[in-house]
């Protein structure tokens, strides 16, 4: 008979651990959570960074946005609480928003490079280039190939039987932890998850590569030292996250299965899905004028409307 409920395994025995866990992750989910409904709301609200470049920033905001909520609610109530269950159901919907948000943010992070590279590179190019539509365009693709690759991967793989144990050894419905409750063969599903992250993972970021090393070219050959510094300060904040995010991405869905630990993928787990969230607001608003102004701009706003 096939498992219609799981648990989550404990992250210790220890009372006080959990306790100091869950205030250390409860600050940094609402530090991301402010952080980066900020940084969306001031992009949308003010119309002097309404361009392509912070069009993708607030694109990245909602999907860091998502990407917490999907996990880290169920993991604070697993941390201070004995309900440490989730149903089959309730599983696969986490692994599926988990997996949608994840890929998204993949492909958006390409298309932020993209827009840099022809910013830099065919500045004279760039506005009619980048119109509205084809940034629109590689929005909705990005959110439209996450969506696809979710719920791809999490009906193969809930299309399998689980006979039990129920304890997945984790903090939220990752795709290797649950693949190893299945019952029979799953070396298929295995390949799909290592093809996926070859594709969804690897591609954009090659991607990536080759348009930092476009721009890395065309910044060499500029002839003001200022115009340098300028251009590659424009850039300098979308590296930092990406190197964040396909760093720790890269480590935990890229290694061989033999070299993956419990313990090691909880922690990667841990940093790519609060510490990255949390600190990509801090990078884009200390690195950028332009989302420093229109965040000071949303604030006073906020205070007129509140003493008003």
């Amino acid at each position: 008979m096939s498992v219609k409920r799981f648990a989550f395994a404990r992250f210790s025995e220890v009372t006080e651990q959990c306790f100091l866990l869950f205030t250390l992750i409860l600050l940094m989910f609402l530090a991301s959570l402010t952080g980066n409904a900020l940084i969306a709301l001031a992009i949308w609200t003010n119309p002097v960074v309404h361009t392509p470049m912070y069009f993708f920033l607030a694109n990245l905001s909602l999907l860091e946005i998502g990407y917490t909520c999907s996990v880290v609610p169920k993991m604070l109530q697993s941390l201070v609480s004995e309900a440490r269950g989730i149903s089959r159901e309730g599983c696969a919907t986490q692994m599926f928003f988990f997996t949608l948000f994840a890929i998204s943010e993949c492909c958006l992070l390409a298309a932020m490079a993209f827009d840099r590279y022809m910013a830099i590179c065919s500045p004279l190019h760039y506005a009619t280039r980048m119109s509205r539509g084809l940034c629109v365009c590689l929005a909705v693709v990005s959110w439209g190939v996450g969506c696809m690759v979710g719920l791809g991967q999490t009906n193969y793989i809930f299309s399998l039987d689980f006979c039990g144990p129920c304890e997945i050894n984790h903090f939220f419905c990752d795709l290797h932890p649950i693949l190893a409750l299945a019952c029979g063969d799953t070396s298929h599903n295995e390949a799909a998850v290592f093809v996926v992250a070859i594709l969804c993972i690897s591609s954009p970021f090659l991607l990536i590569i080759a348009s930092y090393g476009r721009i890395l070219t065309a910044v060499l050959i500029l002839p003001s030292p200022e115009g340098r510094r300028k251009a590659l300060s424009t850039c300098s904040s979308h590296l930092l996250v990406v190197t964040l995010f396909y760093g720790s991405g890269s480590v935990t869905y890229l290694r061989p299965k033999a070299s993956h630990s419990p313990g090691m993928d909880k922690l990667l787990a841990l940093f790519y899905t609060v510490v990255t969230s949390m600190l990509n607001p801090v990078i884009y608003s200390l690195r950028n004028k332009e989302v420093k102004t229109a965040l000071r701009r949303t604030l006073d706003k906020k205070n007129v409307l509140t003493r008003g």
